[in-house]
């Protein structure tokens, strides 16, 4: 790694699923629940009612549950309401959401919002890194690539090699080797 490497900005690709999950939520056409009450009653009733199966889900106790369904406690920790967003988020309007991956794998595609750095890293040069916002079109069959695998629980190290990776390349105004470039993604959503 030489110096002018070391001030590039890492490049941030552990977002594809949170890309994905922004873009799900967008296309909802009711808003999912707000309060802890109404997320514990929306996942009872995806966990037909068991209290213990949600309570696993969430790593919270049974009474936990009841007393946040029965709305005596109204206010959860940060770590139960991250995990109260999350599985509401997942479970929301499944029907919707194979609707619209169904669509955009078979024919519109997707379009993808990216936030990218660009700079030089060759020696002496004037231009600095840049932040830009792309947005471009996903053709239906690279979607599907990228769905589907999710669909069925990849992870994100499995998705990694499926989304573009920002490589440097050679470039120069009049066709000569030049200063490197390169493009690094740090935020992501399409759909």
């Amino acid at each position: 790694m030489t110096n002018d490497d070391a001030q590039q900005p890492a490049p941030s690709r552990g977002m594809v699923l949170e890309a994905l999950a922004r873009a799900e939520r967008k296309v909802f056409t009711r808003p999912a629940p707000k309060s802890a009450k109404a997320q514990m009653k929306f996942l009872l009733t995806r966990a037909k009612g068991s209290t213990k199966a949600l309570a696993e889900r969430l790593g919270v106790s049974r009474r936990t549950v009841e007393r946040y369904r029965a709305g005596s406690l109204t206010t959860p920790q940060k770590r139960l309401q991250a995990a109260l967003v999350e599985e509401t988020e997942s479970e929301w309007q499944p029907q919707v959401r194979a609707q619209v991956r169904e669509r955009a794998s078979t024919t519109s595609g997707m379009m993808v919002d990216v936030v990218a750095y660009f700079g030089f890293t060759g020696k002496g040069s004037s231009d600095d890194g840049r932040q830009r916002s792309i947005t471009t079109a996903i053709s239906p069959t690279y979607a599907k690539q990228i769905l589907e695998p999710q669909a069925a629980g990849a992870t994100e190290e499995d998705l990694h090699p499926i989304a573009p990776r920002p490589s440097p390349s050679p470039i120069s105004r009049n066709g000569a080797p030049g200063p490197r470039a390169c493009a690094q993604i740090s935020q992501a959503s399409s759909l």
